[in-house]
């Protein structure tokens, strides 16, 4: 990682006199009932979608087990893979926001088990990701930052087969298990969450241990096929769909519609990926459940950019801002709004100096 998007405490001071760390999120006006409306979580609608998920798992799982180790199997773990290391992304994300299940142990329930999958140490990543909603993009503030500029292709080419992720997580857990909490973690998790985060890094490995004591014993991969490679051979689709979420956009801005973008999708993604794709309204209205989302979109799209149409359109305008970037040139894409949509605010003016 460049040393620019460190966290620390002279980034998280430069970032703050400079006026850019917890700014005043633009947010466009609507009637507060509709909002209110659409804020209504459901039990019934999230369980029947985790239940399509852990089921298309399982049968996955399955007939992978059956037909294993026949090339027949291959088919059967790709989706499986995909499952695993790309739908428990999402899982994560929205059980982590408290808004997919209307009942409070249910999102946790399976926050937990979408943290392990992902490998993500549930404390850590729960304090991640509300500074990263707070500081969307502000760098020295946000830990969740994945591409930075000049972009590193090389490591996103490797974050697409989870080699970088895997690798990360497992140097902070035998970090953790030894009772130590990375200086850029410090910034943002609580002191009294330490603790849970030492004690569910033990569990984790404990469970990866006995999982690579079993495929010895039997002679297999087949334990660590269920169990810990799906997070590298699933990892594709939430790294093809999460590098959309800001990459190519504004940094330390005030505008969610300038640093976000909202990318239509095949319904196939749009499960995996839990309605992520309208992620510039995920960002503007964080307590609407993401079975909401799509009405949401059509509630303020006049206030919104208009979407990109497919992954690969979004992907194919990309392009000439990474190949700017890459040059050590600034380049940012800014979208026009639609008539009598409320302005960008005085920033934007900057940044069109360097639109692609």
């Amino acid at each position: 990682m460049s040393a620019h998007y460190l966290l620390s405490a002279e980034a998280s001071r430069l970032a703050t006199e400079k006026g850019w760390a917890n700014p005043k999120w633009f947010r466009p006006a609507v009637d507060p009932q509709k909002i209110r409306d659409l804020m209504q979580k459901s039990d019934a609608r999230a369980m029947r979608d985790t239940a399509l998920w852990l089921g298309a798992m399982c049968v996955a799982a399955g007939c992978a087990i059956a037909l294993w180790p026949s090339w027949w199997s291959l088919p059967f773990w790709l989706i499986y893979g995909v499952l695993y290391g790309s739908g428990a992304d999402s899982r994560w994300h929205e059980c982590g926001h408290n808004t997919a299940f209307k009942t409070a142990w249910m999102n946790n329930a399976v926050y937990q088990i979408a943290s392990f999958m992902m490998m993500r140490n549930p404390a850590v990543w729960r304090a991640s990701h509300v500074r990263h909603h707070t500081d969307t993009i502000v760098v020295g503030r946000d830990p969740e930052i994945v591409a930075m500029r000049p972009p590193d292709l090389l490591r996103i080419a490797l974050m697409f087969v989870g080699v970088v992720d895997v690798y990360n997580a497992f140097k902070r857990m035998f970090s953790h298990a030894r009772g130590r909490i990375d200086p850029e973690e410090a910034m943002f998790v609580a002191l009294k969450d330490h603790p849970k985060v030492f004690m569910v890094t033990r569990i984790w490995l404990t469970i990866y241990a006995f999982t690579i004591v079993l495929s010895i014993l039997t002679a297999s991969i087949l334990p660590l096929m269920l169990v810990g490679l799906p997070r590298l051979y699933g990892a594709w689709h939430h790294v093809m769909t999460g590098l959309l979420q800001h990459l190519g956009l504004a940094e330390n801005v005030s505008d969610h519609r300038l640093n976000t973008r909202t990318v239509l999708m095949n319904p196939i993604s749009r499960f995996i990926y839990l309605n992520m794709n309208y992620h510039l309204e995920h960002h503007m209205f964080t307590k609407v459940p993401y079975y909401n989302l799509p009405k949401l979109h059509e509630l303020i799209k006049h206030e919104l950019p208009p979407p990109e149409r497919s992954i690969f359109g979004a992907y194919l305008r990309l392009v000439p801002v990474l190949v700017k970037q890459l040059q050590y040139k600034e380049a940012v894409i800014v979208q026009d709004l639609p008539f009598g949509a409320t302005p960008y605010r005085r920033e934007v003016e900057i940044l069109k100096t360097y639109a692609v």
